[in-house]
């Protein structure tokens, strides 16, 4: 399916700036010709995250099937999937960590105070924190028994995650074990639908700034400039996490691990980093990527060609980090507290969602509500975010981009290969 080409952001910025303006020179008693702008922007919002909502089940699903069955075409699913796999994983959860432990100190989200009566019942609130402070361990096995449900349509229809991207690994692993005229019939039929549900997601996308303007409105309308104050500590609060994860983590692992030089993969791939930034789009940086890894880096072309197109879609560390975080931030922000247990069960649940959706359009959103419905919460509460999402996208795309040429360095190193990142590659 051919790349679309990618949209300036100014619409965004503005309906952004707009919905802020609007927003504070308004409250819920505000009318025009008898209409309830508050009331207006409360259903255009939930109109634009049901849309969202809408394609989950078969955007996860057909991205996860047609992925492990294609690198497990590639790699016959030996040692180098499994080692692919294994840093994608790693990268991911290290950067997790890194942003729920930058939540849990900074607390960017506690004294918003949200006005819980309009996004949510308060008996509702009040069972939820109930069940989330007392019922941890039941939560959490819960959640394990999740994992592997007894019927898989009753787990589509009820949209539980953990069990549909169970399944959809062992049916795209298992795509790749039947004969070859079946395997290329499945691969038809479900890149297919992937492609479809692509091009519903870039449907939706066009009403991102009517969308964005009506949410980040409505929480202004709410709770006024005041939580300005609260989204621009959590902004300062996700790009200290992800200065730790690319200056501090993937040093470290490239140091330790690869045993090359952290400042040669800087300098390796400085021409896809100024891409990935001004692009946001990691898809976009996917030829300078390689071109930069293999001719710069010294990685071979094998290696590079199944980890970096194969991390463009599923190892987005950058936006797992940001997932995770921004759902904390909304949950500090309606008063929540999260036990360790339940957010040992969030952060797990969190890097499975994330690679399961990664590197489609508003990705991000969509994992964000998802584990926002997880937890019980309304997904408006998502609305908080929108004021800098489009700021933090820039930084988390170039995140994203580092972490997959470094998982690219650490796979081609376990590999054997000797001339990475050496002086003779750069003379």
């Amino acid at each position: 399916m051919p790349q679309k080409k990618r949209k300036k952001p100014w619409s965004v910025l503005i309906a952004i700036v707009l919905a802020i303006f609007v927003g504070a020179i308004t409250n819920k008693e505000t009318t025009i010709f008898g209409l309830s702008l508050f009331a207006l922007f409360d259903i255009l919002g939930k109109l634009f995250i049901n849309s969202l909502t809408l394609i989950v089940v078969p955007l996860v699903s057909t991205s996860i099937i047609t992925g492990v069955a294609r690198i497990g075409s590639e790699a016959k699913f030996g040692r180098l999937g499994l080692k692919t796999f294994g840093f994608y994983a790693l990268t991911n959860l290290i950067a997790i960590l890194i942003g729920v432990t930058l939540v849990n100190l900074i607390q960017p989200g506690v004294g918003i105070n949200f006005n819980t009566s309009v996004m949510m019942d308060p008996e509702h609130l009040s069972a939820l924190k109930e069940n989330i402070g007392h019922g941890a361990n039941a939560a959490f096995i819960a959640l394990i028994l999740d994992i592997i449900p007894p019927n898989i349509l009753d787990a589509l229809a009820k949209g539980n995650m953990l069990g549909l991207i169970f399944f959809s690994l062992l049916f795209g692993y298992a795509i790749t074990k039947i004969s070859e005229k079946s395997a290329a019939t499945h691969m038809q039929f479900w890149t297919g639908i992937f492609d479809a549900m692509i091009h519903i997601t870039h449907i939706i996308m066009r009403f991102l700034p009517l969308g964005v303007f009506c949410l980040v409105a409505k929480v202004f309308a709410e709770i006024g400039l005041e939580s300005l104050k609260s989204v621009g500590v959590f902004f300062v609060t996700v790009l200290v996490g992800l200065g730790i994860f690319v200056f501090i983590g993937l040093p470290l692992l490239l140091r330790f691990v690869a045993k090359v030089s952290p400042v040669n993969q800087f300098r390796a791939m400085a021409p896809a980093l100024i891409t990935a930034f001004s692009t946001s789009s990691s898809a976009a940086s996917l030829p300078i990527t390689l071109d930069c890894m293999e001719k710069r880096a010294g990685v071979s072309n094998r290696i590079c060609s199944l980890v970096i197109p194969l991390g463009t879609s599923i190892n987005l560390s950058g936006s797992a980090l940001y997932e995770g975080m921004g759902a904390l931030f909304i949950a500090q922000a309606f008063g929540l507290e999260l036990s360790f247990t339940t957010q040992l069960a969030f952060t797990i649940f969190t890097l499975l969602a994330s690679m399961g959706v990664a590197g489609v359009p508003a990705g991000s959103l969509v994992v964000i509500i998802i584990i926002l419905k997880l937890m019980g919460l309304p997904a408006e509460g998502i609305g908080l975010l929108l004021a800098v999402d489009r700021i933090l996208d820039m930084f988390r795309t170039t995140t994203n981009v580092f972490s997959d040429s470094c998982c690219a360095t650490l796979v081609a190193r376990t590999e054997g290969e000797k001339r990475i990142l050496t002086k003779k590659v750069f003379d």
